[in-house]
């Protein structure tokens, strides 16, 4: 575990590198919305989503070069979605990453247009992998368009929405964090397992890799949304309970919550042995996950 955290750092600053080289420049016409994208991608962020697809890619005995896009792609989505979870409308928040939120800076309406702009900007992205033997263009276009769609992504926020004020089931509220959580992580190593070509049994241990991992991500979530502070977490601390919101800690308690998220973890973890030693950045990237603490 000690490489780790460099290898995170390394990481992270190729994948902005390569996020700055895949979005329009700022001084591009009309210069305020590609300021405002801009603004949120470089806002800061784990780039998890990345960094899980080119952990993926080097898993399956890929080349990193060949998954920047997709990378790229994964945390562009991911953007555009805290971009509009954000919005007065949604999930009403002031503060994203240790900043103001895009609808503070820019206004409501551009936030919405640079949402818009995000999402579409994926596609152009994405686009731009290179193919193998058993994936092409089409298969990676898919493959995101479908996490972003109405019954991954966007319908994990609609399930979300709609159970704002109501007391879930632990059923119901996976049913929201497979979609709106795990789906997106999923597609991330799926996507780089896809760039090196991967065999459909590692792709299917990725899938399952994936799943578990997003749904102990978000407990991790909601735990830390409860026991940290605002300036810590680089969002608002509290605000899933002050919108009176369902979270595991309040179906399940604190105490279960953290061994829901152990449990899941474990599980993530059973799913990498077909990998063998080239599954340990994986393995690392998963126990850090548990553990942290924003």
């Amino acid at each position: 575990m000690d490489d780790l955290k460099p290898w995170l750092k390394a990481t992270q600053k190729q994948v902005d590198s390569a996020l700055g080289r895949f979005l329009p420049r700022e001084s591009a016409a009309p210069k305020t919305i590609h300021k405002a994208m801009r603004y949120s991608i470089f806002a800061g962020g784990k780039r998890l989503r990345p960094i899980l697809t080119l952990a993926a890619a080097e898993a399956c005995g890929g080349e990193l070069e060949n998954a920047l896009a997709p990378a790229c792609a994964t945390e562009i989505m991911h953007t555009y979605s805290l971009v509009h979870d954000d919005l007065p409308c949604m999930d009403d928040d002031d503060l994203r990453r240790g900043r103001p939120t895009s609808h503070k800076v820019f206004g409501e309406g551009m936030a919405v247009l640079t949402g818009d702009a995000l999402l579409t900007q994926v596609f152009i992205v994405i686009a731009q992998t290179p193919e193998t033997k058993r994936y092409t263009v089409k298969d990676y276009l898919e493959e995101i368009a479908v996490t972003g769609g109405s019954k991954k992504l966007i319908g994990g926020q609609v399930l979300d929405l709609e159970g704002e004020g109501k007391e879930l089931s632990k059923r119901e509220l996976v049913k929201i964090h497979e979609n709106k959580t795990a789906a997106l992580l999923t597609c991330s190593v799926r996507l780089g397992a896809m760039t090196a070509n991967a065999t459909p049994a590692k792709l299917d241990a990725l899938t399952t890799f994936g799943y578990n991992l997003g749904l102990a991500f978000q407990v991790i979530d909601d735990i830390l949304d409860v026991t940290q502070t605002t300036e810590m977490l680089g969002k608002t601390a509290g605000k899933d309970e002050a919108v009176d919101k369902s979270t595991y800690p309040a179906i399940l308690g604190l105490e279960a919550s953290r061994k829901e998220a152990a449990r899941l973890t474990k599980k993530a973890l059973k799913s990498l042995e077909v990998f063998g030693k080239k599954g340990q950045r994986l393995e690392q990237i998963a126990r850090y996950l548990l553990e942290r603490e924003y």
